[in-house]
């Protein structure tokens, strides 16, 4: 029997951007003895209008924050939100599962394992993690807490379509998050591709 799970929001405010204005918000989830802190940014009507378009994006505190060149997070956070502004309407909704779920400091190891020559699944699974630990009930609760019960979906990852389709939440579409590889990032978007099963078709 799965845990019982709770959506509670602490907290909304006005959030200006250099992207364009938001509503922030944050939530606090938890699912029996776990618990995780999320983030939502809000810009518009949801509700009319058609499918609003929706990214659940996995915190990077070296790509988002250090603007590290070892990934493409930085880059699909800031694409998410420009196309957001660009419509004038969507969520974005950031999770607290750094390193795909490991932690950050579990990361920085990986990336040393990394630089000895491992892919990032091969790093994670040496250090005794899955590929990939996240699980994605809290984006979903998220979602469906704004009401949505349809969106398009601005992902590479077959996996949160998934997880918002079990959640009552239809997927109307996939819109690709695909930014520009460079050098230092051609042997990461390879190993999502070829093992963590990513569309990275435009």
């Amino acid at each position: 029997m799965p845990p019982t799970s709770e959506l509670r929001k602490v907290a909304e405010a006005d959030f200006p951007s250099r992207f364009g204005h938001f509503r922030i918000y944050g939530f606090a989830y938890t699912a029996g003895a776990e618990s995780e802190d999320v983030v939502a940014l809000k810009m518009g009507d949801l509700e009319h209008g058609g499918p609003p378009l929706v990214r659940i994006h996995s915190q990077c505190l070296t790509g988002d924050v250090f603007h590290s060149l070892r990934c493409d997070c930085r880059a699909q956070l800031e694409l998410a939100l420009e196309t957001i502004a660009r419509e004038g309407r969507g969520l974005l909704v950031y999770e607290n599962q750094e390193g795909r779920g490991i932690g950050l400091l579990n990361k920085l190891r990986a990336y040393e394992l990394q630089d000895h020559g491992a892919d990032t699944v091969e790093a994670n699974e040496k250090l005794g993690f899955e590929a990939d630990l996240r699980g994605y009930e809290a984006p979903a609760a998220v979602v469906r807490h704004f009401g949505l019960r349809a969106v398009r979906l601005m992902s590479n990852n077959p996996e949160k379509i998934e997880a918002l389709e079990k959640a009552g939440v239809s997927v109307t579409e996939r819109v690709p998050s695909i930014v520009e590889p460079l050098e230092s990032t051609a042997d990461y978007l390879r190993t999502k591709r070829e093992k963590m099963g990513h569309l990275l078709d435009r």
